[in-house]
């Protein structure tokens, strides 16, 4: 018969408890540590999140969307053309004796600039003179002959065929006269051409021929004379643009020949004179579909030069409204255009926009922004949506201390 030990008390015939092998032991010993030392890791790392001070909101730069008055505007590459051109050629041959002009200086209408050895000319017209004299010599005996012969003939002492025969030789003699002056005009024009002078004003380029040299109607220019006050720029404009131009100017009401044009200089600063379109074209460039377009601009400086290249700004002359920003506040993501602008509890938003034409260094914005609203410039990179910000003082925003 089994024995039965009860639950409470130990069995006295169980056999005695086995103590645990050194493996258990290591393995017990080991989780122990473990336990403790991630114990530990966590204390100290909510101690270091307690004592960790929060982080102050990034310093930016930020300003106001402001509405301004701004002209609508286009703008293009146009070439500086003079008014008046003239390339000085010699008339007639001869040796260059003489260049009376400075290169570069201003010459008025008139003004002597070469003048060609005048020897031989002025000896054809002596002779061309010589010959009127002899002509009107031989017209005077031609009329003395038949006024003689015109008595005789009263008296029928003379032929009637002899007659006239002298009254032609008179009207040849006459003729003579009228080709010997024709002749004697001829000589004294080669001998005017032997000084050649300014047919305009303006300032004179670089002499090409140097004195001393044979010069004539083959030996290409001596010099080029431009005008300098008014001075044109001609540009090209599609015939797309043009068709847009002419009806967005009509619909106010405007004339194409009241647009407002401005030059831009090399340098990006505006000329300081405004012009005004005075010529379209009549004829279309086959080969760029365009019409070239000419303005008019006063130029009384120099400071626009023959055959350089500026930018042609046209603008309507109507005045409208508009937000304008920075360029810098721009920033672009898959989505399209937004900016940053800082709400009434300084946070940062994203705001998406509409952008118009540049203006400078500022953009028009055509929807999106509303006038006085901040928008944030500078330190954008270190801002998230929702983020509290600092607006940095104007002043520590220009000198670039932004921390």
């Amino acid at each position: 018969m089994k024995k039965h030990c009860a639950m409470s008390a130990p069995c006295k015939n169980a056999s005695p408890a086995l103590p645990p092998s050194p493996h258990a032991r290591a393995f017990r010993f080991s989780r122990a540590v473990g336990l403790l030392a991630l114990l530990t890791l966590f204390g100290c790392q909510q101690q270091q999140q307690a004592e960790a001070p929060e982080a102050p909101p990034p310093t930016v730069t930020a300003v106001k969307a402001e509405s301004r008055s701004i002209e609508e505007a286009s703008e293009f590459v146009g070439r500086v053309v003079a008014v008046n051109r003239v390339e000085l050629l010699a008339r007639v041959e001869g040796f260059l004796k003489e260049r009376r002009f400075t290169e570069g200086q201003q010459v008025s209408e008139g003004d002597v600039l070469f003048k060609i050895e005048p020897d031989q000319y002025e000896a054809v017209v002596e002779q061309r003179q010589a010959d009127i004299e002899k002509a009107k010599a031989d017209a005077g005996n031609a009329e003395a002959q038949l006024a003689r012969a015109m008595d005789l003939l009263k008296s029928n002492n003379i032929a009637q065929a002899k007659v006239d025969e002298l009254e032609a030789a008179a009207s040849v003699a006459e003729a003579s006269i009228s080709q010997a002056q024709a002749a004697l005009t001829a000589a004294r024009l080669d001998l005017d051409y032997t000084r050649i002078t300014a047919p305009i004003e303006g300032r004179i380029g670089l002499a090409q021929i140097t004195i001393g040299s044979l010069v004539g109607p083959s030996s290409g220019i001596l010099a080029t004379i431009v005008s300098r006050d008014p001075i044109y720029v001609q540009f090209p404009l599609t015939q797309r643009e043009l068709l847009s131009a002419r009806r967005a100017i009509k619909a106010k009401g405007g004339d194409v020949k009241s647009v407002l044009t401005k030059a831009r200089l090399p340098d990006g600063t505006l000329y300081d004179h405004d012009g005004r379109l005075d010529f379209v074209d009549v004829t279309t460039n086959q080969s760029t579909d365009s019409v070239t377009m000419r303005a008019e601009l006063p130029n009384p400086d120099g400071v626009l030069v023959d055959g350089q290249y500026v930018g042609v700004v046209l603008q309507s002359g109507e005045r409208e409204s508009a937000i304008l920003i920075p360029q810098s506040g721009l920033q672009l993501d898959q989505q399209g255009v937004f900016v940053l602008i800082i709400d009434a509890e300084s946070k940062a938003q994203i705001r998406r926009v509409e952008t118009g034409p540049n203006k400078g260094a500022d953009v028009v914005i055509a929807k999106g922004l509303e006038s006085g609203e901040l928008v944030i410039t500078q330190g954008v990179q270190k801002v998230r949506p929702g983020q509290e910000v600092k607006v940095a003082p104007e002043t520590q925003a220009e000198e670039g201390q932004l921390p």
